[in-house]
Formats: structure tokens, C-alpha cells, sequence
């Protein structure tokens, strides 16, 4: 009797959604996600390798220091911990995942055999596919062979972005095993072209969405070579705009180094930030931050120098005046802090805004500000 063509559903098996349905169960998801990588946090799952701990290297990402132990669950003490920088975590991850594996697998008799069906495609293609945008229909044998016929007979109907689509099953696992490559090639790309200032914009979008991990993912690998580029010829005579935008890219990467508490790491930054800005309302707006990072992490003496330049290059009077009226007034320095204050008030700040420093000041400096205000006054009535 001639074999007949087989078909199987594939719903019992498809996978989509997993990833998403895991990181619901995790709580530092989406740090791992940012930091690490979202596709290969999931491929380690794939591969069973656990991360355990994190050592974060903010000037270069990919430094970054991966503790992981490879198979077993929570509950397993016994496991060799390893440890290797995030870019070698990633090639450790994608040779995983490439490794062909040996195809002399039975296949399927019946749809119920769920089991058999996973493997005979292959776990890993299962949980790889939905990463990609593929979604699995069905499993289609075609007559012809005997028992042990080859996966060249084996089509996978499928279907991605919504068109439906079908492979040979040999062609879809090679076409899948391409993705994987592609993602690691695009890892270390970005290793070689760190300065990418098309980076900026998607920088600034994730800052206004206050995603701090994601700006120091864009753009923690820039002060290193920054710093170096400036002292090169081509960094001396750097056309402005380039200047501009790449002052405006260390003033995210500071800010959000602040946010994350890695505040002598956002000192640097502006530093540099301010040597390529060099005047003008680029290097206004890195004084204030700088200035504004000092102020917060109680250095207010500090942060009165940086807030005055930002003044003198231009910063908003009701931007920067409130902030070094409170760096003056934590230094005790009443009467400067309160000509800061009422500056800040002509500059249009809403008086409410300051009612707390003020009452400060007028507590510290009694009678003498009372008289100054009624001969103020006086004078003006005059």
C-alpha cells in the first residue's frame, strides 16, 4: 500500500509567547532584558544558563560581568558557577544554539504524540521560531520513504507578519540558525561603531520615557573613546553640529548614570560632555546637569561653580536660578541664595515653588531682611 501524506497540527506544540509569558514571572525582566539583551536573555533560557549576577560596566556594556551557572533550577546548589564578560556570554550563547544537532529521529505517527513531534522538529527550533515572528501551523510529511525517510520530506507550514509561508523542515532550521548569527554579528557590530550618533535621538526618547537603562545600553561605551577622539586632530577640528550632538548624547548618558545612582560616573561624563560642547547653550545645558547631579547628591558647595557657568553661558534664568539658590542656601550663604530666589521669581518660577526656602532665609536672616524690605519698599514708593 502506497504511504499517504501526513498532516499534523502544530497548536498543541507552538510556543507563542513564551518569553513574554515568562518575564510576567520575573521581576528584573526587563533590567535583564536592557542589559543583557532581550533576545539573548532568551536564548540563555534556551540553553539553561542561568544568570545569577550582573557587574555592570557603565563606560563599556560589553565588559560587563555575566555570573551564570548552566542547567538545573533554583533549588540546585551543587552547579559550577561560571563567569565571563557579556560579549563572550553572547558568543557562549549563539554557539550554543548553532551546534547542528544529529537528526536520526523517527517521525511522527499519530497527533497526539505531542512529545514525538517536539523533538523530531526540535525543541530549540520550537522556542526560537516565536522570537523571530514565526508562528506554527502545521507539519506535513510527504509519502515516498520508508519509516527512517529523511526531513527534506518534512514541510513546516507556517505563517509570520501575516502571510502564511512553508519550509522545507531542513530549510527552516537553517534559516533559523541564520537569525541567531545575525543577532550576534549585529552584537559585536555595535562593539566596533560605538560612536553612532544616530543613537542620540532614540537616547533622548527613551530618557523622556525615563528607560535609564536603556540610554547607558545606547550609549555607556561613549566616554572612553571620547575622551581619546578629543585629543586627536580630527577631534580638534570636529564640525560644530557634531560637537553639539555628541554633547547632547553625554548629557543623557550622565543623567541617566545620576538616576541610576552611579554619580561620579555622571561627573565624568558631563566633563567630557563639556569639553566638546565648549560654550553656548550645549555647554549650558551640561553645566546644569552637572551642577544639578552635584546638588542631589548633597555636594552643594561643588555644584555652585557648574551652576554659575551655566548662567553665564545662557541657561534659562527660571531653569538654573532656583537650582543655585539651593545650592548657596545649603551652604548657608542667605544672602546670595535670596537674590538667586527673587531673580528666579522676575524669571517667572511661581513664588509657591520657593515658599520653603524662603521661609528658610527670612528665619536665618530676621530683622536684617525685614529692614531691606520696607526700605525697598520705601524707595520705590518715594
Amino acid at each position: 500500500m502506497a504511504a499517504r501524506k501526513q498532516e499534523f497540527s502544530l497548536e498543541a506544540v507552538r510556543t507563542d509567547g513564551w518569553f513574554e509569558r515568562i518575564g510576567e514571572g520575573i521581576g528584573s525582566f526587563q533590567a535583564l532584558c536592557e542589559i543583557v539583551g532581550e533576545r539573548f536573555f532568551a536564548f540563555s533560557i534556551i540553553v539553561g544558563a542561568r544568570i545569577t549576577a550582573l557587574t555592570v560596566d557603565r563606560r563599556s556594556p560589553d565588559q560587563t560581568l555575566v555570573d551564570f551557572v548552566v542547567g538545573g533550577s533554583d533549588a540546585d546548589t551543587d552547579l559550577e558557577p561560571q563567569r565571563l564578560t557579556l560579549a563572550d556570554f553572547r558568543r557562549r550563547l549563539a554557539g550554543a544554539l548553532l551546534v547542528e544537532e544529529g537528526r536520526d529521529l523517527l517521525p511522527p505517527a499519530r497527533e497526539t504524540d505531542t512529545e514525538s513531534i517536539q523533538l523530531y522538529i526540535g525543541v530549540r527550533y520550537l522556542l526560537l521560531a516565536p522570537l523571530y515572528g514565526y508562528s506554527l501551523q502545521k507539519l506535513v510529511l510527504q509519502p515516498g520513504r520508508d519509516a527512517k525517510h529523511d526531513d527534506g520530506e518534512a514541510q513546516l507550514w507556517l505563517r509570520r507578519d501575516g502571510a502564511d509561508e512553508d519550509y522545507d523542515l531542513d530549510t527552516f532550521r537553517t534559516r533559523i540558525r541564520a537569525h541567531v548569527r545575525e543577532e550576534l554579528e549585529r552584537s559585536t557590530s555595535g562593539q566596533r561603531s560605538a560612536i553612532d550618533l544616530a543613537k542620540v535621538a532614540e537616547a533622548e526618547a527613551a530618557s523622556l520615557k525615563a528607560e535609564w537603562p536603556k540610554v547607558i545600553q545606547l550609549l555607556g561605551a561613549w566616554p572612553a573613546p571620547l575622551s581619546i577622539f578629543l585629543r586627536t586632530p580630527e577631534g580638534q577640528t570636529l564640525a560644530p553640529d557634531a560637537r553639539s550632538l555628541i554633547s547632547k548624547g553625554l548629557g543623557l548618558l550622565g543623567s541617566a548614570c545620576v538616576h541610576l545612582g552611579e554619580v561620579e560616573q555622571a561627573e565624568e561624563v558631563f566633563r567630557i560632555g563639556i569639553q566638546y560642547a565648549q560654550e553656548g547653550m550645549a555647554a549650558a545645558d551640561l553645566f546644569r546637569r552637572l551642577g544639578e547631579a552635584l546638588l542631589q547628591s548633597s555636594r552643594s558647595g561643588e555644584a555652585v561653580a557648574p551652576l554659575r557657568r551655566a548662567v553665564a553661558f545662557g541657561a534659562p534664568a527660571a531653569e538654573i536660578l532656583p537650582l543655585l539658590g539651593r545650592a548657596l542656601l545649603e551652604r548657608k550663604r542667605y544672602v546670595a541664595a535670596f537674590a538667586c530666589f527673587r531673580d528666579a521669581i522676575e524669571a517667572g518660577v511661581p513664588e509657591r515653588d520657593l515658599e520653603s526656602e524662603l521661609r528658610e532665609i527670612e528665619k536665618a536672616l530676621g530683622p536684617a531682611l525685614t529692614a531691606w524690605k520696607a526700605a525697598r519698599l520705601t524707595a520705590k514708593t518715594a
